[in-house]
């Protein structure tokens, strides 16, 4: 494959973390613990993914603490509840498994939270902005957002594409963690968000994806992970997953895994944002999810 100047592979990211002992900072409002485990991709591997990341929470999750950051512009209320939230756009699949728990309840797996995500696709637009990165196309204001509640063991697998880039913010993904909401109709309502945080990548394995089709259609200039605005460089506790490969090409695919931990008595408010010099822009179409509106049956609760 050729390589292509515009995605350069990045320096090695750090995995420091910073450790704090004792409930009382795990419990300050506004922080979050993270870890990170290998994802499957077949029942059988999400087994082994799943014994692997308990594993990791419980020996050392609980005590490597984030603060929660900004929402970003770009977020919609009333997400589909789904696990694959791909909805058809083109890219190469990631498949995620996430661990949730609960700081402020000795690190019990927290059930039924709902794991929001939503990102940008392959040309950098977001669904409900299309139009802000110079490209035309449709836009039901659904694609790339969506998540789904987390089983007895704080677990949830979720399926989508590998993000695409913007200008001034490196390849990353937006996540919401919710507690208390009403599921209906394909959609939720109510609750409480109880963490707000980003994920990204290595940018070794990003600069291989970020070089294939149809993500090389987008000749907007990509910005390291290294020059973001909102990666602090602390590597897992920072929302940097682990990523393993499916096989040996990049286009068959990869798994992400990593372990957050949430205080439940707290409240994330997210924190805003504007966008980016350069970045999408626009306003929310006619029709798109609202914290009261229920999914049509077309777009109800995927398997």
């Amino acid at each position: 494959m050729t390589d292509n100047p515009k995605h350069k592979a990045g320096s090695t990211i750090s995995r420091r973390r910073v450790v704090v002992g004792g409930s009382a900072a795990a419990a300050v409002a506004g922080l979050a613990v993270t870890g990170a485990a290998f994802a499957g991709t077949t029942t059988s591997e999400e087994t082994t993914a799943d014994a692997t990341a308990t594993a990791t929470s419980t020996s050392d999750a609980c005590y490597t603490l984030t603060a929660e950051v900004t929402e970003g512009p770009y977020s919609l209320d009333g997400a589909l509840v789904r696990r694959d939230i791909s909805e058809d756009k083109p890219g190469v699949e990631i498949k995620y498994t996430f661990t949730v728990l609960d700081v402020a309840n000795d690190c019990e797996p927290l059930n039924n939270a709902l794991v929001e995500l939503w990102h940008c696709d392959h040309l950098g637009e977001y669904s409900g902005f299309v139009g802000g990165n110079g490209h035309t196309e449709d836009d039901n204001g659904t694609f790339l957002r969506g998540g789904y509640v987390t089983d007895s063991d704080g677990k949830v697998h979720i399926t989508s594409i590998w993000p695409g880039h913007y200008v001034s913010r490196a390849v990353h993904v937006h996540m919401r963690v919710h507690i208390g909401q009403t599921l209906e109709d394909g959609t939720y309502s109510g609750g409480t968000i109880c963490h707000t945080g980003q994920l990204f990548f290595d940018p070794d394995i990003n600069a291989t994806v970020q070089a294939l089709s149809p993500y090389s259609e987008n000749t907007t200039a990509e910005t390291l992970l290294a020059d973001d605005s909102v990666y602090d460089d602390a590597g897992v506790s920072s929302g940097l997953l682990t990523i393993k490969a499916k096989g040996k090409k990049a286009k068959n695919g990869y798994t992400a895994c990593i372990t957050v931990g949430v205080d439940s008595t707290a409240t994330s408010t997210g924190g805003g944002g504007t966008p980016p010099s350069g970045g999408p822009t626009g306003e929310p179409p006619s029709g798109a999810p609202t914290d009261t509106a229920s999914a049509s049956a077309s777009a109800s609760e995927s398997s």
